[in-house]
């Protein structure tokens, strides 16, 4: 089991503990922070950090560890899809786990000894959900819990459907729509939108530690762990998202794929094709501002698949209904992010109230 941990500086020794002893046990254990008891650390910062790659499934569990534990309970708790267990002892362990589905597990660094810690955790480790009303109650939680967070569309593939409500990219997108606005602010909003999804795409970007010589002392800080990106833009039009997230990722390698919509069968005619050699060992974007009848992602899904790509998501300013229903039944397991999820396609397969054709209006050419 892939188990993430986290601490502030209370926590910090006995995370180091806790650590050794998922270890032994054959758990592959991932650390995000804090690095040291050194210095004061925020236990929110460290909370958000595991709590989000639990609730993506990057980890199929977590410990975090701070003074009391307090804190980070409350912490790891406002991220969607944790539930995260303040535990003093092995039975309340064990409850967490077989009547309320605790995931994350949550220790007081001064309010627990070593060994009470190390057999809390090992009740928690070895207890499962049970069913029946158990289960009919935290059913209860996690639909209340998808009705008050940022939307989430359920599919019946493992991928997600994120439809990421920034006030920022909300505030740029409603610009971007308006027939009036000019095509630089145009193109200049898109590559901002792009870079501002890409902020929030990339937060659960693995980490790893390094030593880093500051001008007043050596310190220990992160960095991203070798992770290799990929960037590939539909043409003609996702060309104009490109910019705006090489801006925040300056490494990542960009591929083309050249599809069009035939105007009379709506179906995606392809002509061009150029990947990196190694995107099989990359975490791509597939970008492209509007996401209608889902006929050229899917189509270009295909081609990444096809020339060995694995990590695939999908990056559209605007979705329809129908062309997330096409690209999450042919394509499952892809995630697709979007900044808002129109009302549906029009009789010419324009997104309604959509903006229009984004190339057109990107390009001049309108």
């Amino acid at each position: 089991m892939k188990i993430v941990t986290g601490s502030d500086h209370a926590g910090f020794a006995m995370k180091e503990d806790i650590k050794a002893l998922l270890s032994g046990l054959g758990h592959i254990v991932e650390d995000v922070g804090t690095l040291s008891s050194d210095s004061p650390a925020d236990y929110p910062d460290w909370a958000f950090k595991a709590a989000e790659k639990v609730a993506s499934g990057k980890a199929e569990r977590g410990v975090l560890i701070c003074g009391t534990g307090i804190g980070m309970s409350i912490a790891a708790n406002k991220v969607k899809g944790v539930y995260a267990a303040l535990c003093h002892d092995e039975f309340t362990a064990r409850m967490s786990r077989e009547h309320n589905g605790s995931n994350v597990l949550v220790l007081g660094g001064r309010t627990l000894g070593v060994e009470l810690a190390r057999s809390v955790t090992k009740a928690w480790l070895e207890a499962e959900p049970e069913k029946g009303r158990h289960m009919v109650r935290r059913q209860k939680i996690e639909t209340y819990e998808s009705g008050t967070c940022d939307k989430e569309i359920k599919t019946s593939g493992s991928g997600r459907v994120i439809i990421i409500e920034h006030p920022l990219i909300q505030h740029k997108l409603s610009i971007v729509r308006d027939k009036n606005t000019s095509v630089k602010d145009f193109r200049d909003l898109v590559q901002e939108i792009a870079g501002l999804m890409a902020y929030e795409i990339s937060r659960n970007l693995p980490l790893e530690e390094i030593d880093v010589e500051t001008p007043v002392r050596s310190t220990k800080c992160f960095s991203l762990s070798g992770k290799k990106l990929a960037v590939i833009p539909v043409l003609r039009a996702g060309l104009g998202m490109v910019e705006g997230i090489l801006r925040l990722i300056p490494n990542a390698k960009v591929g083309h794929i050249g599809l069009y919509r035939d105007p009379d069968t709506l179906m995606p005619v392809d002509y061009y094709c150029k990947l990196p050699n190694d995107i099989g060992e990359r975490d791509i974007f597939i970008v492209d501002p509007m996401l209608a009848t889902g006929g050229s992602a899917s189509a270009a899904i295909s081609h990444v698949k096809k020339r060995g790509g694995l990590r695939i998501s999908l990056v559209s300013l605007i979705a329809a209904p129908e062309g997330v229903k096409k690209v999450s039944s042919e394509h499952p397991a892809v995630d697709i992010f979007a900044a808002a999820l129109d009302s549906h396609l029009n009789e010419h397969g324009y997104i309604v109230p959509g903006l229009g054709d984004a190339g057109d209006r990107l390009f001049g050419t309108k």
